[in-house]
């Protein structure tokens, strides 16, 4: 056997750039994630109603130009789309250190940051989806969606672990600026990757708005795709009241330091690990519809552990549960992605992928005000127990839709959506 056939995607040239592009930007995306908030905590003294604020202004870009992303992104290159937004936030980062080191920096500048960083984030998601299967094939989707996940779970284990440390060491400000490094090795990857689109044909007149009409409707009205733009929508606002009011309840209500919250979170990395190398098996078996909503059902309630625990052994079962939800979600997304880009035709992937994110994210910036409110209400541990009870009931949509019983890929044909 070949040691292409024996690596399948990862012995093709161009995937293997992309994955190793995907490596460096998610390691540095990973970093933020625990150094961003810390910032707020540590180097601002930001109080719960700011951190929910500032988990606001990360989302806020999915509110503000979710839509009309995607028609931008259907006419343009989704590679150079890619490596522009790399480069982007790679030069918005490094600005916090720098006003951390001369003494300028305010929550102020910090919530801008997040604002713009989202925004290009937006940008980056939705031709990274799109792009996929230019690169990999439709036959291929799910192999591919696969890996990258695998990736993206394994920074999630080594950046946590890296950041604490290394925040304990230099502290937030600085271990943002090796973010941005991260960002632009990135972007500099991609741009070495050979296989090129086609340039999207321009269309006479083109219309931003009969556009952006066409992908709402297109998900809309496919009961399949819009079960699971809706059941995205309820975990992703609740995960975020989670999440936002997480990092806060380690620190001052389980008492850890930056090391031990970036141990909790390498574990729900090594969930998303287990998750990606599962997800193609699990998937197989129990079908592609029905693992979306299983996968939520049977992990999302182990959340409701850590607002019960305490220093000492709760905290380490909490901690397995929150390596549970990360795998669960890992096994759901990749199949949900997969038969997203497999019911979508090549000229609406742009505004499918920026539909479903537009639908699937709009709440997350009020689930971040949402925590900071619940925070200053009734604590961190209580909107930790409302945000696991908002992420188990999202299961429900996609139960109550033709995604109960599928199994097989819904371009198959009937018989196969059938069984």
């Amino acid at each position: 056997m070949s040691t292409t056939s024996r690596l399948g995607l990862l012995g093709d040239r161009d995937f293997g750039r992309l994955f190793a592009a995907t490596a460096l930007g998610q390691l540095g995306d990973r970093i933020i994630f625990l150094a961003l908030p810390l910032v707020a905590i540590s180097a601002l003294d930001a109080d719960e109603f700011q951190v929910g604020l500032l988990a606001a202004m990360t989302t806020a870009g999915s509110l503000l130009i979710g839509l009309p992303a995607g028609a931008w992104v259907d006419r343009m290159r989704k590679r150079s789309v890619m490596i522009s937004a790399d480069l982007a936030r790679a030069l918005l980062l490094v600005t916090i250190p720098i006003t951390w080191w001369m003494g300028l920096l305010t929550m102020g500048w910090l919530c801008t940051v997040a604002l713009i960083h989202g925004v290009l984030t937006v940008f980056f998601d939705v031709a990274y989806v799109s792009y996929l299967p230019h690169l990999v094939g439709r036959g291929r989707l799910v192999e591919g969606n696969a890996r990258l996940s695998s990736v993206r779970s394994v920074t999630s284990i080594g950046g946590p672990a890296l950041a604490g440390p290394l925040i304990s060491l230099i502290g937030a400000p600085a271990v943002l600026a090796l973010s941005s490094a991260g960002m632009a090795l990135s972007g500099l990857l991609a741009a070495t990757i050979r296989k090129r689109e086609r340039r999207p044909e321009p269309a006479a007149r083109r219309r931003l708005g009969r556009e952006v009409k066409e992908g709402l409707k297109f998900v809309l009205k496919d009961p399949s795709l819009r079960a699971m733009a809706l059941g995205d929508a309820m975990f992703n606002l609740s995960l975020v009241m989670y999440q936002s009011m997480l990092l806060v309840f380690l620190q001052r209500e389980a008492g850890l330091q930056p090391f031990g919250i970036g141990l909790v979170l390498s574990g729900m990395g090594f969930g998303a690990l287990l998750g990606a190398l599962l997800a193609t098996t699990i998937s197989g078996r129990v079908g592609q519809g029905r693992v979306i909503w299983l996968a939520t059902l049977l992990t999302c309630p182990l959340t409701a552990l850590m607002p019960w625990a305490r220093p000492g052994w709760s905290l380490y079962v909490a901690a397995v549960g929150l390596a549970a939800l990360s795998m669960g979600g890992v096994v759901r997304v990749v199949s949900q992605s997969s038969l997203q880009q497999a019911m979508t035709p090549d000229r609406l992937l742009g505004r499918m992928s920026a539909t479903t994110r537009f639908v699937s994210w709009g709440g997350i910036p009020v689930g971040g005000l949402l925590g900071g409110v619940s925070g200053s209400a009734f604590g961190a541990a209580g909107t930790l127990g409302i945000g696991a009870a908002g992420m188990t009931l999202s299961a429900l949509p996609n139960f109550f839709s033709p995604l109960r019983a599928m199994r097989g890929d819904p371009t198959a044909g009937p018989r196969e959506v059938a069984r």
